[in-house]
């Protein structure tokens, strides 16, 4: 009888009421895949599942994702140029700490700015003591240089980097921004690729790398609005990225 009268209901709306109504039904099912679809893989895989963040996604409930078992491993934002701080990094990185997570700390990297004075901004908030994971170089400007001066002024960063904390750190960038500047340029160091899309990188030099950023709109508890989500890759295990402490 229910249905029946919801159906009389129906009858009685005018053609563009029901036109609506329909169409709402017929999409909500296509709104709900694109919404979670960074999630099925989570939900269905045994990647090795992350997130990386800085303060833009503002104060973070670290309880709530220590307790999120799909979520191994943190990289949080510390510094950028040469005298930029994340002003939440400290708060970010003792709470990651406290609720079991596994945390390497980043650098956004100005290829303009002072190589020395970029790595003693990092250095002064990268302290190894407080790392888990090898430090990242997030890069992702050329900084309007010629892509030989640009690559350059990179790898010597990239070098003092390793000279200062005894390993080679994991280095950040986009798909397309790699294949533009960076093939065969820093093939000693590991990667961590960006690509926002359901089919996986392709680097046009072939090389390998280790973690995939798949999303820069996920979601988790936790967190209040989107978050980079990001995997490790077939046979790659956190182990390679471990922060050695000498």
């Amino acid at each position: 009888m229910a249905v029946c009268s919801e159906l009389r209901i129906f009858a009685r709306m005018n053609n563009k009421i029901r036109f609506f109504l329909l169409y709402i039904l017929a999409a909500f099912p296509l709104l709900a895949a694109a919404q979670f679809t960074d999630e099925l893989c989570e939900d269905t895989c045994s990647h090795i599942h992350g997130i990386d963040i800085s303060h833009y996604q503002g104060s973070v409930f670290w309880e709530a994702i220590g307790n999120n078992s799909k979520m191994a491993y943190v990289y949080m934002k510390a510094t950028e140029g040469g005298d930029r701080i994340d002003h939440m990094y400290e708060e970010n990185i003792h709470l990651a700490h406290r609720y079991g997570l596994k945390v390497g700390s980043y650098h956004f990297f100005r290829p303009k700015s002072p190589l020395r004075t970029q790595l003693r901004n990092f250095m002064m908030q990268c302290r190894p003591g407080d790392q888990d994971l090898i430090p990242m170089i997030d890069v992702e400007s050329t900084g309007k240089l010629s892509t030989e001066e640009f690559c350059d002024s990179l790898i010597t960063f990239l070098k003092m980097v390793t000279e200062a904390y005894h390993q080679k750190p994991l280095v950040y960038t986009g798909n397309n921004f790699y294949n533009k500047y960076l093939q065969h340029k820093i093939d000693e160091y590991p990667l961590m690729i960006a690509k926002y899309a359901d089919s996986e990188p392709e680097l046009y030099d072939g090389r390998d790398y280790i973690i995939w950023q798949y999303t820069g709109k996920g979601r988790i508890n936790g967190i209040n609005g989107y978050v980079d989500k990001s995997r490790f890759m077939g046979r790659h295990s956190m182990r390679e990225l471990r922060f050695k402490h000498w």
